[in-house]
């Protein structure tokens, strides 16, 4: 039984992924800014799955002292722990670089790169003490694929940086009995997502017709992530969902198919 801490994980994918790590019998760690919402989402997995493998703290991942905790309570908690996933993450609302607002720019910044800074140090020196572990940073729009969209240049930006942290860590840690990945998850049907959308009715529908077409369900998605990371023992591996053989393919068939997931 391996113990997974997911940062950012009271709603959305991060949920997603601890409800389908408790499913496969495994014990996580669940996590996010309020204890509130920490302690809502952790009753909700313990009535799926029982209080036994469950157990939530409250962190800032833009407050190096309260990842740090994050790691000693879960170490506490469960003894050591086998996957660290820097989950946590915020994006804009569509809007040209040159008319967002400093404060938001800030906290996109502060908690995409320097939450994942910050939680890749604390897990990787826990890990390297402890001799074993791996650690995934959420990857997304901007990571890889060379795709750029008017409006996300914030987003698409920070991870681009998750993308270069991810393999330049990969390099850092070869010999190591630690290992790095990236988690490429595709584009996911969550508040992050729609959020992001702005703009008239006409705009939205248009948008509606992509995200029928690409988008998927955090419990299509989940499972197959979880799978996968419990079976990678590869260095700097991507771990990736939506995939250019699958765009292509989505494409292609989409007069056919007429998937629906919004």
């Amino acid at each position: 039984m391996k113990t997974i801490v997911i940062t950012g994980s009271t709603r959305g994918i991060g949920y997603g992924l601890a409800d389908a790590f408790l499913m496969h019998g495994e014990r996580v760690v669940i996590s996010g800014r309020k204890q509130e919402t920490v302690d809502q989402a952790l009753r909700q997995l313990a009535q799926k799955h029982g209080p036994e493998r469950a157990a939530g703290f409250a962190c800032d991942v833009t407050d190096y002292a309260q990842v740090q905790a994050l790691w000693d309570s879960a170490a506490a908690r469960f003894g050591t722990i086998d996957i660290w996933i820097n989950n946590a993450g915020q994006s804009n609302i569509l809007t040209p670089f040159w008319e967002l607002d400093p404060a938001q720019m800030r906290d996109v910044v502060q908690t995409n790169i320097l939450g994942m800074m910050y939680g890749s140090k604390v897990a990787l020196r826990g890990m390297l003490q402890q001799g074993f572990g791996s650690l995934y940073n959420m990857e997304g729009f901007g990571s890889r694929s060379g795709r750029k969209l008017p409006g996300l240049t914030l987003y698409g930006t920070t991870k681009a940086a998750a993308a270069f942290l991810d393999d330049s860590l990969a390099l850092e840690l070869e010999g190591k009995p630690v290992i790095i990945g990236g988690i490429s998850p595709g584009m996911i049907v969550t508040d992050l997502l729609l959020n992001q959308r702005a703009g008239s009715d006409e705009d939205w529908e248009r948008s509606k017709r992509v995200f029928n077409i690409l988008a998927d369900r955090i419990e299509t998605v989940a499972p197959w992530l979880v799978e996968k990371i419990l079976a990678n023992e590869k260095n700097g591996a991507v771990l990736t969902w939506l995939t250019r053989t699958k765009v292509m393919l989505r494409f292609l068939t989409a007069p056919i198919t007429r998937r629906k997931v919004i």
